[in-house]
């Protein structure tokens, strides 16, 4: 005989068990999901930049920062003290040899140098006075002179005369005696009389190079008053332009104290700071890239300062003589000092925030150029834009270059 069996209604219990189950599978399933979604990421084209693995010289350089000088500097100082009467040029301002840039003023060296000129004329006459009293003195001279001579020649014609009549005894002989020593004694006279002229001339000459040294001595007084009162007109010189002016309207200035300052603009050199880390890279005579925002120009370092200053070592480079029209003093400038040529090398574009010498995974393209896989490339020194490949890539590989640190994923799917 069969039993029939009654079929037993589920528990709540058994239903709790069916639940659970069912939420396990779905949590399974959603941890599959996620890590599905976290393991890719996608990425548009435009947001991103691509660089290529490419291979040859490529120059290792230091990069620094700086500013362009004048290489010919021009200090103006006063040479006295005065006022500043008229500002006629302005710092920027293009100046040529002779440009007035500050007029001072002073009126004492101007009473001063009127005073020189009266004394200098005054002793010009004194000369010429000189002169004209020798002149008479000689003239004087050489009357007495003159009669002497006309005395001496009368006597000594007397004595001839009274020689001839001695012999017939019409002359005594004490007459003839007298004229005899007569004759010597202007002849004597006219000796001394000549000495006296020749020493005149001596005095004379001798008077006048003193006086002509008093003239000189007060010409060099008058041309000191007139440079005094010339180097009130504060004047460039040599063409450049006007770096700075120091001085203001209605100021008082002190004797050496500084006016402006003159520079070339077209001499010019590179003061470049560059990091003391990267500073025993750097030796004379090295090419130099300066880059004054619009162009580059090729400069040579000429020196290295031995002063290290807030963690940076000055360069010194020197520059053509034919410069672009962006290149002007004081102006800010990039430098890139090639400090050697690697032969050969592998380099890309360098990434955001890699530094030389280090490791770091970028993210490298297939062959589709849609699909990029995490890679660790080992690197070696920057070259400006570029930084060399130690290992990790080979010529042609392309690599995304924008900075990916915050993604995780193993690959991105470029749309």
């Amino acid at each position: 005989m069969d039993i029939k069996k009654t079929p037993k209604k589920p528990t709540l219990l058994t239903n709790k068990k069916m639940i659970v189950v069912t939420a396990i599978i779905v949590l399974f399933l959603l941890m599959i999901s996620t890590k599905n979604s976290l393991a890719t990421r996608n990425l548009a084209r435009k947001d991103i930049l691509i660089s290529t693995v490419k291979q040859g010289n490529i120059d290792i350089s230091v990069e620094g920062y700086g500013t362009l000088k004048s290489n010919k500097l021009q200090l103006l100082t006063t040479l006295s003290k005065a006022t500043v009467k008229d500002i006629l040029l302005k710092p920027g301002a293009l100046v040529s040899t002779g440009s007035v840039i500050v007029q001072l003023e002073n009126p004492e060296l101007e009473q001063l140098l009127e005073s020189a000129s009266q004394v200098l004329v005054q002793e010009q006459a004194n000369l010429r006075q000189l002169a004209l009293n020798h002149q008479r003195e000689l003239l004087t001279e050489n009357a007495s002179l003159a009669e002497l001579t006309a005395s001496f020649q009368t006597t000594q014609l007397k004595r001839i005369a009274q020689q001839a009549l001695l012999a017939k005894g019409i002359v005594s002989e004490l007459s003839f005696k007298e004229t005899q020593l007569n004759e010597q004694q202007f002849k004597q006279r006219i000796i001394i009389a000549n000495k006296r002229l020749e020493h005149l001339g001596l005095v004379h000459k001798e008077a006048i190079n003193i006086q002509k040294e008093r003239i000189k001595q007060q010409q060099g007084q008058y041309r000191i008053a007139q440079k005094r009162l010339d180097r009130l007109s504060i004047k460039a010189g040599f063409n450049g332009v006007l770096q700075r002016l120091s001085v203001e309207l209605g100021q008082s200035v002190q004797a050496g104290q500084e006016v402006a300052l003159i520079g070339s603009v077209k001499d010019l050199i590179a003061l470049i700071k560059v990091s003391q880390n990267q500073a025993q890279q750097v030796v004379i005579d090295q090419k130099v890239i300066i880059n004054t925002r619009q162009d580059d120009i090729i400069g040579k370092v000429t020196r290295i300062d031995p002063v290290v200053k807030d963690n940076t070592v000055e360069i010194e480079v020197s520059l053509p003589t034919q410069l672009p029209a962006s290149a002007r003093p004081q102006q800010n400038v990039d430098a890139v000092i090639v400090s050697k040529t690697l032969i050969d090398a592998l380099y890309i574009e360098r990434p955001i925030n890699i530094q030389k010498q280090s490791e770091h995974v970028l993210y490298q393209l297939d062959e589709s150029n849609n699909v990029a896989h995490r890679e660790k490339l080992y690197f070696g020194d920057k070259a400006g834009r570029y930084i060399t490949i130690k290992s990790g890539a080979e010529l042609g590989n392309k690599f995304i270059i924008s900075d990916l640190s915050n993604y995780q994923v193993e690959q991105i799917v470029i749309n």
